[in-house]
């Protein structure tokens, strides 16, 4: 996928759900991983002709698990002209150390977004955005129906009242394909991720499950990904439907 695509489809989500305002200062959740890397490309090149002025800024929230080395992200961010901070946290040692978690997932997203959010406030950011891109989206409804028995996944916009913090995801319109795609094409420096429990997941099951699907039933993903932006999901925005794809 070229640049030029990735910023179509990223500008096309974040016309169709109004994401960006003019004045935003807006915290880019990098993980170091291709999804974070392609969206850190998106904002940074957005940046420079949306529209809505915005402010851009990237943080790092590291779990201290010690085997992270982020010099080539640090380089990247500065190429692209992005502030980028790095927050240290003890979430791996009390994760696989203290409680000895089996199945430390939920609690360590959890985690890992309680210091993002409050690095980001603490930078003066009013938005942080996730880089979950379309088979997120589609892999998250496909948990959600399978272990909890309801027809959800994220949203694309979401106010945190708490936090006084927006969430936005602007890369729900990118296929996982084209991230990968794009992460060859342009050479991004991606770091392994550096969790004992990579690999290893519901998601991982997910994943191949809908890469059966869709090989067997071509289309099926698309037609998932289609029922959840034009279905009644609670909580979700009212979309801009001249955008969407």
């Amino acid at each position: 996928m070229k640049l030029q695509r990735l910023l179509s489809l990223t500008r096309q989500a974040i016309d169709a759900y109004h994401m960006i305002s003019p004045g935003d200062h807006i915290a880019l959740g990098l993980s170091g991983g291709k999804d974070s890397l392609t969206l850190l490309y998106a904002l940074a090149n957005l940046k420079r002709f949306y529209p809505n002025a915005f402010e851009l800024s990237a943080v790092t929230v590291d779990l201290g698990l010690g085997n992270m080395n982020l010099e080539l992200v640090r380089e990247l961010c500065k190429q692209l002209s992005v502030p980028y901070k790095i927050i240290p946290t003890k979430i791996g040692k009390i994760l696989f150390d203290v409680r000895q978690e089996s199945n430390p997932c939920s609690l360590c997203a959890k985690m890992r977004k309680g210091a993002l959010n409050r690095a980001v406030k603490e930078l003066g950011c009013n938005k942080v955005a996730y880089a979950h891109h379309k088979d997120d989206l589609i892999e998250t409804m496909m948990l959600s129906m399978l272990y909890e028995g309801r027809f959800y996944s994220f949203s694309p916009y979401t106010y945190l009242d708490r936090m006084e913090l927006a969430v936005i995801r602007p890369l729900i319109f990118v296929s996982e394909a084209e991230v990968i795609g794009f992460r060859n094409k342009y050479q991004l420096p991606v770091c392994k991720n550096p969790c004992p429990m990579d690999g290893h997941t519901k998601r991982e099951y997910v994943k191949e499950l809908l890469k059966k699907l869709e090989l067997e039933n071509p289309g099926a993903k698309k037609q998932l990904f289609r029922t959840i932006i034009e279905g009644t999901i609670p909580g979700w925005p009212e979309p801009d439907r001249s955008k969407l794809p």
